[in-house]
């Protein structure tokens, strides 16, 4: 629930700071019959959302468990994708994201009103996507309901949708670039556990070398080494229960699980090591200091 709460917040806040400068910029040009189309653009987002969560979620009844559990592992990873595709650009972009988008919706009023419902329906829908692939694969490697994961996300969601009309109304002032920093740390961590999760379901279909296959005539003791009771790193239900208190709460947020195989540690590792490094030493790397008197030099977009 935290990790789906998360996502829903995290990205339900970036929408809510993307419609909040494009409801802004129509009011300072004096268009606001504009903000109709961009709500119709936002509620196109939001329904596409919901069908491919709807999709993902009763989509694969009725498949052999082979093929669902091939499809599960495969869309967790491209989840995993995504989300780590988002952090890091919302790092590189949160500066520049308004002139940015002021400038498509300029471009979007003086051309067709389709134009400005695209801007709107791009702008959300990607965070939407995002997010109704995310909360599947998070919800699945937790073990969660569906509805119990989508109940946390449209929390986290309602929350953003609070804290983006209080930012738009001046009301409250919120440290973004330290917000996104950290939630985007956390969310790099939620995610090792779904790289995790998503090889074991790949192990479970056989698809990759792991406890449930049968290693390969003439294998050398290396290979063989992943394949049936050797391919477990640990198993120690007897001392935290899978189904217990800390049990839940390690594979909700760590994803650590008290029986994983070697494979899932080593996935586990070479994802969240590097990524969080790679995420953390940019983020928090200090702004280029410049002379008094000088002119402001931009700092370097980080690049990914």
């Amino acid at each position: 629930m935290l990790g789906t709460f998360l996502i829903g917040l995290r990205e339900g806040l970036e929408a809510a700071l993307v419609v909040g400068i494009l409801l802004a910029y129509v009011q300072r040009i004096g268009r606001p019959d504009v903000a109709r189309r961009i709500w119709a653009g936002v509620a196109l987002a939001v329904l596409a959302s919901l069908v491919t969560g709807a999709v993902l979620t009763f989509g694969a009844y009725g498949l052999s468990f082979q093929a669902q559990e091939i499809i599960g592992g495969t869309l967790s990873l491209v989840a995993v994708g995504l989300v780590t595709w988002m952090v890091f650009w919302m790092l590189r972009t949160a500066r520049g994201m308004r002139a940015e988008l002021e400038g498509q919706l300029g471009a979007a009023i003086a051309g067709s009103g389709w134009g400005i419902v695209a801007v709107g329906f791009l702008s959300v829908g990607r965070e939407g996507l995002e997010t109704a692939l995310f909360i599947w694969a998070t919800t699945r490697s937790a073990g969660e309901s569906p509805l119990v994961g989508l109940a946390a996300a449209v929390a986290g969601i309602l929350l953003a949708c609070a804290l983006g009309w209080l930012i738009y109304r001046g009301m409250l002032r919120v440290n973004l670039a330290r917000f996104f920093t950290w939630t985007g740390a956390l969310l790099i961590v939620f995610a090792a556990g779904v790289v995790a999760y998503a090889i074991h379901d790949l192990q479970e279909a056989a698809v990759l070398p792991g406890p449930f296959a049968v290693a390969p005539e003439g294998a050398g003791a290396f290979v063989q080494s992943w394949y049936g009771e050797q391919a477990w790193a640990f198993r120690i239900p007897h001392v935290i229960a899978p189904d217990g208190l800390l049990g839940s709460l390690l594979k909700g947020t760590v994803g650590f699980t008290p029986e994983m195989t070697k494979l899932e540690l080593l996935a586990y590792a070479l994802y969240l090591i590097p990524t969080l490094l790679i995420f953390l030493s940019r983020a928090l790397r200090p702004a280029p200091q410049r002379a008094p008197g000088a002119a402001p030099v931009p700092s370097p977009a980080p690049t990914s």
